[in-house]
């Protein structure tokens, strides 16, 4: 059958071009059902009407009677914009996928999402875009694995925190989209291939993309015009604010060019002059080409780069979003399943109730980032991207309060992110019961807090209450936020409530020191967060070939001698410079081992190597002393490692492998690795953790260890493909930077399986015997264990041999078997000494109090008591409290007791002068004051420390006139 148009019977709006299309109508959504006509759900509808092609559902109108809609030009625009709109819905991991398959396609290195995490980067707290972590390949620093890379980077922003929820746009969580050329490709490739995908893989109508472009970028905008067939009047030229990439006064910059899309007239603002550009929603910006071409200098000029890079940024929800038809990212597929499952959770239903609904989006965009973040081994904590953690974790609990959630809950919304995302992310799935304890730790730990910061608020409302104040102070808002997790603006709802205000410009100025301080801990740093070094004056290219794994000494070349300042040709006896060889034999300090020593031999010299590190770009710095004659740059020279410490140091660095394996065994398997330090004396381990361990799973793990050690387990490393190790389940170091190829260590054929770059024994019967030293608390959810090996086991073993002989000496025991019993009879006959001590002092102190109180006089009917007393001390202040307490008579009884090192004074009231008005703690605050101390009490008795002894005198002189304010 020929198609032609159709009309529908109820609106008579033209149909698609299709026989019986009008049974739908993707305008009226009437339909006949075989029943006769009617019209459908709007849940039906929309499903209708995205399928008839409509970009948005926004643009469906609300008829239900025809005759009132008449056959005007918006109505026939209407029917255009569905008919040219054929836009397909495309879900987020697909779209995701799309974009990296294109690329790849374009000989691009497809290269997995980076930690959150920055790695070797002053400049961040935390992954802002898809570019910083390739910020050493546009720098210089180190070499990339390819020229042209793609990512999906995971982002977390957090400059508008404070927005997120009250608009359906902010989020803190996002997944840039990237393209990068490093000296390869340039703007021609980077246009035609951002206009290939968007038009022929995503099919985005042609007329409704526009290009915005920098103003004095002819070339930029030729290439659209000419090259990709963009119309020049949909290329709009843009100021240096607009369209002009450059970060800070110098390093490399240029100009950049964006897309956007249309959404029609229903999103203007419906001024003359909306365009691209505008304030409004219609024109949609959705992909930013950077082109790094210019280097810009403090005195403000620009020089043509060397090397010109491409860097790309699109941002996968907003992508999504769009290619979706909705409004907001909250809509978007993905985000959308977390967000209903939150509504499920609380019992309420999006779309409501404002209030609810930014609740609902601030746990939804929160849960999502502080998952990512615990799968990249962050952890809350007070400092950091853990401070940034727990603040999101705790936004995300207080709004599930707002929205009546009972207990804990974010545990049940990790699973929907997980399963949302673990397509792309696999490490969420291997991870997931590793990040809900995290969460659901950190969790408790606030819903603890959050009492104790109600409690501080109530009793911070009440002295404002007594004290006729009206407005919080700003450090008590920021204490209440710093340490207690109360975000501000809960801070003023409470107080308003009440009839309060909250300082925010002193919060502010409060929350503006930490920023600095924050700033100051990560320290300076150049262009991208580029520290500069001496290292960086050799040719990029040059790198070193690490040997060491196969041999202890080899022949090399002394290629660069340096200072802390500058390259030099040569280093004299006693001189202490760096040394960087094309090929060395010692271990540079990475992954917690610390570098090699040794000594380096050349015709004219030697050198003690004091420490080995990796400088930039592959190049490795050996730190040498000079020790006889002198060496030149470029002479041949021999490297030879000190062999007992380098095996040293591998019987630690495999037993922290078999430590580690340990732990997950007897704790479970969140336990990971967060730090550690191995050296030839020991090895220091920081692993993940939410409680102390006991004696008896300390002894366990020390066990397993041991059994390990005494198995004779093979030590197997090997290099492979990452995909290949990740299959066979290998361990990897959180938030590490993986190449494609990575080093594979193997104990006892899967007992411990991890990825290291360190050096290992070949056995771990090598190791000797294994010790734990100690284990403790080093942060929120992080505990640390020291332990020796080898040698130095049986070196403990002596120590401790030689305090045991002492502790004999000492307690006079010939058995060492008795040492225990002879200690507790000691401190059971230090208990009765301690006894008998303090019954001699109460005995005293109350045959002293009649004396003291005979020295008394009276005011105004109570008697007054003020004494200096050298020989008391705090310990003997009871008997006098009770000797008062039980008096008849009023008295007001002070006294300083100087016998202790820092001596306090003392204020007890009985209750008849409690009854004429005395109140210890006032009194003894006043007095105490006079004497630069503080304190304060209850009615009946009161204590406070003196800050300056010589004026004790004074201030007991002034009894009289502070007790007779109280006294009615």
């Amino acid at each position: 059958m020929e198609n032609k148009k159709y009309k529908c019977p109820c609106c008579w709006c033209l149909t698609l071009d299709e026989p019986k299309a009008w049974e739908i109508c993707p305008v009226c959504f009437w339909e006949d059902g075989g029943d006769g006509p009617n019209h459908m759900t709007l849940a039906q509808a929309r499903k209708n009407f995205l399928r008839f092609g409509a970009c948005d559902e926004s643009m469906i109108p609300n008829i239900r009677n025809p005759y009132e809609y008449e056959k005007t030009d918006e109505y026939f625009k209407l029917i255009k914009s569905l008919e040219e709109c054929k836009m397909e819905w495309t879900s987020l991991n697909d779209l995701r996928e799309s974009y990296l398959k294109f690329f790849e396609s374009k000989n691009c290195l497809r290269h997995k999402s980076y930690s959150l995490v920055p790695q070797n980067d002053n400049s961040l707290l935390l992954i802002v875009a898809g570019m910083a972590p390739l910020k050493p390949y546009f720098t210089g620093q180190e070499v990339p694995p390819r020229t042209r890379m793609t990512t999906c980077q995971k982002c977390i922003r957090t400059g508008d925190i404070e927005n997120v929820g009250k608009t359906a746009r902010h989020g803190t969580y996002f997944e840039m989209l990237g393209n990068f050329s490093f000296g390869d490709y340039f703007k021609k490739e980077a246009i035609a291939w951002a206009w290939e995908y968007v038009t022929e893989v995503l099919k985005l109508p042609k007329d409704r993309l526009w290009i915005s472009v920098y103003e004095d970028d002819d070339e930029a905008a030729e290439i659209w015009n000419t090259e990709a067939g963009v119309p020049k009047d949909r290329i709009v030229r843009m100021g240096k604010e607009d369209n002009f990439w450059e970060a800070g006064t110098d390093g490399p910059c240029g100009p950049c060019s964006e897309i956007y899309f249309d959404r029609g007239e229903q999103y203007g603002c419906g001024k003359p002059t909306c365009g691209v550009g505008c304030d409004c929603d219609r024109y949609m910006e959705f992909w930013n080409l950077v082109f790094t071409q210019f280097e810009r200098h403090e005195d403000g000029t620009y020089t043509p780069l060397a090397q010109k890079n491409i860097d790309t940024g699109m941002g996968l929800e907003r992508l999504a979003a769009l290619m979706q038809g909705v409004d907001s990212i909250f809509d978007v597929d993905t985000v959308k399943a977390i967000r209903d499952h939150i509504c499920s959770i609380a019992g309420c239903e999006y779309g409501k109730e404002y209030k609810k609904d930014v609740s609902v989006r601030v746990i939804t965009d929160h849960i999502r980032a502080v998952t990512f973040l615990a799968s990249d081994g962050v952890l809350p904590s007070n400092e950091g991207a853990g401070y940034v953690m727990r603040r999101l974790v705790r936004r995300a609990v207080r709004h599930g309060k707002l929205l009546g959630i009972n207990g804990l809950f974010l545990k049940d919304i990790v699973k929907t992110v997980v399963d949302c995302n673990k397509c792309e992310y696999n490490e969420l799935e291997e991870k997931y019961d590793y990040i809900v304890k995290v969460l659901t730790n950190e969790e408790m730990n606030f819903n603890r807090t959050i009492d104790r910061g109600m409690k501080l608020l109530d009793e911070l409302i009440a002295d404002m209450q007594a004290n006729g104040k009206t407005v919080l102070g700003g450090e008590d808002c920021f204490k209440l936020s710093d340490t207690y997790g109360f975000p501000l603006d809960l801070t003023r709802e409470i107080l308003e409530e009440k009839g309060f205000s909250a300082d925010e410009e002193g919060y502010e100025k409060c929350m503006e020191v930490q920023r600095t301080t924050a700033r100051t801990a990560r320290g300076g740093s150049k262009y991208m967060g580029a520290d500069e070094t001496v290292f960086h004056l050799i040719d990029k290219e040059f790198h070193t070939e690490f040997v060491g794994y196969e041999t202890l000494e080899c022949d090399s070349t002394a290629d660069f001698l340096a200072t802390d300042d500058e390259l030099i040709m040569r280093a004299d006896e006693g001189q202490t410079v760096y040394l960087v060889s094309s090929k060395t034999p010692f271990y540079a300090e990475s992954g917690g081992q610390v570098g090699d020593t040794g000594f380096i031999f050349t015709e004219t010299g030697e050198a003690k190597v004091l420490d080995t590190q990796k400088a930039v770009a592959g190049k490795v710095s050996h730190k040498i002393a000079v020790t006889k004659g002198y060496i030149e740059a470029g002479q041949a020279a021999h490297f030879t490692v000190n062999e007992s410490r380098r095996k040293a140091i591998a019987r630690n660095h495999t037993a922290a492998h078999l430590l580690q394996a340990a732990l997950r065994k007897v704790l479970g398997d969140h336990v990971h690795q967060k730090g550690q330090l191995v050296d030839a004396d020991r090895v220091r381990f920081d692993f993940s953790h939410f409680e102390a361990i006991t004696p008896e799973e300390l002894s366990e793990v020390e066990g397993l260890v041991n059994a390990a050690i005494m198995d004779c387990f093979e030590v197997v490393t090997k290099e492979m493909p990452i995909e290949e190790a990740q299959k066979l389940g290998a361990m990897a170091l959180f938030g590490e930077k993986y190449g494609e190829t990575v080093r594979v260590v193997n104990v006892g054929d899967g007992f411990s399986l991890e990825f290291c770059g360190g050096t290992h024994l070949t056995n771990t019967s090598q190791a000797g015997l294994f010790k734990i030293v100690s284990e403790s608390s080093v942060a929120s959810g992080v505990r640390r264990i020291e332990a020796v090996t080898g040698e130095n086991v049986l070196k403990l073993i002596n120590e401790m041999n030689s305090r045991i002989v002492s502790a004999q000496k000492a307690l006079k025991v010939n058995d060492p078997a008795l040492i225990t019993d002879r200690i507790n009879a000691v401190i059971e006959e230090g208990k009765e000494y301690a006894r008998r001590a303090d019954s001699l002092k109460q005995q005293i102190a109350a045959g002293m109090f009649g004396n003291i109180l005979a020295k008394g006089h009276d005011l105004d009917g109570v008697k007054l008591v003020a004494e200096k007393l050298t020989d008391v001390g705090a310990d003997m202040y009871e008997k006098f409290i009770e000797a008062v307490k039980n008096a008849d008579e009023a008295i007001v009884f002070i006294v300083s007791g100087t016998a202790d090192e820092k001596p306090k004074f003392l204020c007890t009231c009985s209750k008849a002068a409690i009854a004429k008005g005395a109140h210890s703690g006032k009194i003894v605050k006043e007095i105490a004051a006079l004497a630069d101390g503080k304190g304060g009490g209850k009615p009946e008795s009161a204590m406070a420390g003196i800050g300056d002894k010589t004026k004790i005198d004074a201030a007991l002189a002034a009894a009289d006139e502070i007790v007779g304010k109280f006294i009615k």
